[in-house]
């Protein structure tokens, strides 16, 4: 525990009457100033929350709604006048106008600009996206142009709602970000109420001289004392203790002094606590994005097989959707082993080799001495299917996906590679910059691998993370780097 030993640093009984004249005023100005600022920052986190609130609701339920009641409307199963008074479906108009409302307001009350220009693009892609629900309407009204219609769903209805949903994303992280803000002014605060103390101390030090003239030299030395760790705690050193020996009133200002210096230091430990809770927080909106297309396509393929009559097929399918599934559950665990990952990763290529078995080969070697160890759910997943959707697919003839894991030098190494069409320099360029943050732009191209990067970095540090390399036309690798982990 240190003893503050600096030399008090103005003459105590030249101040003294100064100081009668003028600590009402200071005292009264602080007092007010910290009533605002509390209150200032009280409202600016309820106005984060309550946007954070408001625009989440749309982040769960706007794609789904509108895809599905859209959907209906096209099959024949709905129209636009039934889906008003339907209990199953919503009116496509209702839902994109009580969206633009919400996001309308949230533009009047949103202070970063980023945020007002993100939601500014959003309402733009709410008009495009009912002009598309217009022509499916007129579509309708002229003997029904259902392959028009179909091509309008999936090619402007799905992508726009998507885009929109991804816009609600970005709007939530970035403004949970501001978070770190109101941290800062909470530092502030902090320091402020040192100051006030630092007053209080005056206060009672006028009333003890005013009272008693005699013990003012008895009164000097340990006040001095004080006002030297108060220095030492205003640098932020919460460690420090004033050690005064005193029988009068200094040692109960001393006891309260040193329990403030404690409820401080435990202050400072809760916002760092907040810290952490908020990186949790942006850590689970980052997993929680998970592309149903996917489900979609598979259980379309499964009907297909069973009206074929298929029956060995379909078995095999709805085990292989049924073991993928209950890995992504996992009980409601951020992490699992390796093991798990591998099997939910060969589940998830069963399912599409099944699909595209005409381009598709697939090689999983993870050494089994690392299945015991952990890692993030969700890690694999997102690099095998980009090597599928934008390295094989686009390859002429059939290619293969090789995944592999080994351990070396006591860390874990993951690796995802494909034969497929590779990335020119410049592609290579730009999916780098964009996993690291570096590209900010309205596309999807890049977002699920940046996912996993930040995901990454966010539970292991910034130098673990995802490595990318590249031959236009030959192969393209992806890398992970991650710390032994067990759970």
């Amino acid at each position: 525990m240190k003893k503050a030993s600096k030399k008090f640093s103005f003459n105590l009984n030249r101040k003294l009457g100064l100081f009668a004249l003028v600590i009402i005023v200071p005292m009264t100005l602080l007092i007010l100033y910290l009533i605002v600022s509390l209150i200032n920052f009280g409202n600016a986190y309820n106005q984060i929350v309550r946007n954070i609130t408001a625009a989440n609701d749309y982040n769960i339920n706007f794609k789904e709604e509108i895809d599905y009641s859209m959907y209906r409307i096209v099959i024949g199963s709905a129209d636009f006048e039934t889906a008003k008074d339907s209990e199953e479906i919503r009116d496509p108009y209702e839902i994109i106008d009580e969206a633009r409302k919400v996001f309308e307001n949230l533009y009047e009350i949103t202070v970063t600009p980023e945020n007002k220009s993100r939601i500014k693009k959003l309402l733009k892609n709410l008009d495009t996206l009912e002009d598309r629900v217009d022509d499916i309407k007129v579509n309708l009204l002229i003997n029904g142009r259902y392959d028009e219609n179909i091509y309008l769903l999936d090619n402007s209805i799905y992508i726009l709602s998507e885009i929109i949903q991804e816009h609600i994303q970005k709007y939530i992280y970035y403004e949970a970000a501001n978070f770190e803000t109101i941290r800062h002014e909470l530092a502030n605060q902090q320091n402020n109420a040192v100051q006030v103390s630092l007053c209080a101390f005056v206060v009672i030090l006028v009333g003890t001289i005013l009272i008693s003239m005699i013990i003012v030299r008895s009164v000097t030395k340990p006040i001095k004392e004080l006002c030297d760790t108060t220095e030492i705690v205003a640098r932020g050193d919460f460690t420090t203790r004033a050690e005064i020996e005193s029988n009068d009133e200094i040692s109960v200002l001393t006891n309260s002094f040193n329990n403030m210096i404690q409820k401080i230091g435990n202050l400072v430990e809760d916002i760092k606590k907040e810290q952490n809770n908020l990186r949790v927080m942006e850590l689970k909106l980052l997993q929680s994005q998970i592309n149903p297309h996917f489900l979609y396509n598979t259980l379309d393929t499964i009907v297909w097989l069973a009206e074929g009559q298929q029956t060995d097929q379909v078995v095999k399918m709805v085990t292989s959707l049924s073991d993928f599934f209950r890995t992504v559950l996992s009980e409601g665990r951020d992490y699992i082993t390796i093991e798990e990952e591998e099997s939910y990763i060969r589940s998830y290529l069963e399912i599409q080799q099944f699909r595209y078995r005409d381009i598709l080969e697939y090689e999983i070697l993870i050494d089994p001495m690392i299945h015991q160890y952990t890692i993030l759910k969700l890690t694999l997943q997102p690099l095998v299917e980009n090597a599928l959707y934008h390295g094989i697919k686009n390859k002429r003839g059939k290619g293969k996906i090789c995944v592999k894991g080994r351990l070396e030098n006591k860390l874990i190494y993951l690796e995802v590679e494909d034969n497929g069409k590779g990335m020119t320099k410049e592609e290579l360029k730009y999916i780098q910059k964009r996993v690291k943050g570096h590209v900010e732009e309205s596309s999807q191209r890049g977002f699920g691998l940046a996912n996993v990067d930040e995901r990454i970095r966010l539970n292991y540090g910034a130098e673990y993370g995802l490595d990318f390399d590249s031959i236009e036309g030959e192969w393209t690798r992806v890398s992970i780097r991650l710390p032994i982990s067990k759970t």
